[in-house]
């Protein structure tokens, strides 16, 4: 039987769509323009994001047998629409001045590098949620995390480019409520839609093969050229021994002593993850590699243990694992970055200086994670709205309620 939602999305859609396109029109009008002074020496890296943003996020969430249509084009809509409004927010927020905006190549790159927090967060609660209710999803986040890095920014005094390192823990703890809110009973048992297949499994760990190649240049992009050198070596570092540990335990908590295709392409980006916010000033590689270590057992450790629990007891469906994959190690770096901060100038002349900034750094970590949870839960509530044609739980992790299949066979 052919399902009954995707009429009611031949209206919302389309006019949801076009109110957004047309209002970033006419923001661009009146408020935009270019800066044709600055030159392209960040372009190459630009591109790696881009491809890292596009097309890694957009294959690594293609792991469902029978949703690989719906994660790789709805990726590509929410990124499409996501970046122009974060161009937009980052721009009055960051760029204004004689009532006009000016931007620039990074500019962009810094609303390119705002958009994982939407896919992290989509996610979440992938196969859950039709697109406009993902599109409505990403502009809230994209709004409230560029706020969040303004207060970053311009109240705690965090560097611009520390700022976006929040992005895999805002994005995590926003989605996770937003799942909460989405949450039905027949969650509780694995469906068989919500299984992967060789195929799809392959096209996620294509995905993250894409992440893992390009993070060292997402975490050093807006780097200043004097650290950008030791953050990619430190980011590589860190990345490589998750891969590691991800192997070592996917196979030491099987109870088949096999190897998890799924814990693989999760753990695997963790080192990645966690090592962003210290990774400029790691002088060190064996603390890059040891941070990146016990980032991919925090992460296969949090999803042997703790993802059946935010399901079973807090109601909290997380169908892609981002809490293990992104939220943890975010959260392990956050906390890493500050021990180091201050242990690497205990007993300096400027100690209470350095201290003064961790406190701020920690701070923030703190207002991300708050301002994540709160909005995350009004965006949930707007949500359930009946407004949004929300699909029925029969109809989860499936393309055929919003894609045209010229064959409906089963187990396609």
């Amino acid at each position: 039987m052919a399902s009954k939602y995707p009429p009611s999305l031949r209206i919302h859609l389309p006019a949801l769509i076009l109110v957004y396109e047309t209002s970033f029109i006419l923001v661009f009008y009146f408020f935009v323009s270019y800066d044709r002074e600055r030159d392209l020496d960040i372009y190459p890296a630009f591109q790696d994001v881009s491809v890292m943003v596009f097309f890694g996020f957009g294959f690594f969430l293609a792991f469902l047998r029978r949703y690989g249509f719906s994660s790789t084009g709805f990726g590509l809509l929410l990124t499409a629409l996501g970046v122009q409004w974060a161009v937009i927010m980052d721009g009055f927020l960051f760029h204004f001045s004689h009532g006009k905006v000016k931007i620039t190549l990074q500019s962009i790159a810094a609303a390119v590098m705002s958009i994982p927090t939407v896919m992290i967060s989509a996610g979440a609660v992938l196969g859950k949620a039709n697109p406009a209710q993902l599109i409505f999803m990403a502009m809230m986040e994209v709004t409230i995390f560029t706020t969040n890095r303004w207060i970053a920014v311009g109240i705690l005094q965090v560097p611009n480019h520390l700022s976006l390192m929040y992005v895999p823990v805002f994005g995590t703890y926003f989605g996770l409520m937003i799942a909460w809110w989405l949450y039905h009973p027949s969650l509780t048992q694995k469906a068989e839609k919500e299984t992967s297949k060789p195929v799809s499994h392959l096209f996620a760990m294509l995905g993250t093969l894409f992440l893992w190649i390009f993070w060292p240049s997402f975490n050093s992009v807006l780097i200043d050229v004097g650290h950008k050198t030791v953050t990619i070596y430190n980011t590589y570092f860190a990345i490589a021994s998750s891969t590691v540990a991800a192997f070592a335990l996917s196979v030491a908590t099987n109870k088949n002593g096999k190897l998890s295709m799924a814990q693989i392409h999760n753990a695997t980006l963790a080192g990645g993850v966690a090592i962003g916010f210290s990774a400029s000033s790691i002088q060190h590689p064996w603390i890059a590699i040891t941070l990146g270590l016990l980032a991919g057992t925090v992460s296969i450790l949090g999803s042997v243990f703790l993802q059946k629990c935010l399901n079973t007891y807090l109601r909290i469906h997380d169908t892609c694992g981002v809490h293990s994959t992104f939220g943890l190690p975010s959260l392990l770096g956050g906390v890493a970055h500050v021990i180091l901060t201050i242990a690497d100038h205990w007993g300096s002349s400027n100690q209470s200086h350095w201290g003064y900034l961790a406190l701020m750094e920690l701070g923030a970590l703190s207002l991300s994670i708050v301002l994540s949870l709160v909005a995350g839960l009004v965006t949930g509530f707007l949500l359930i709205s009946k407004l949004w044609k929300a699909p029925h739980a029969m109809k989860y992790f499936d393309d055929q309620a919003y894609w045209e299949f010229p064959h409906l066979a089963v187990g396609y």
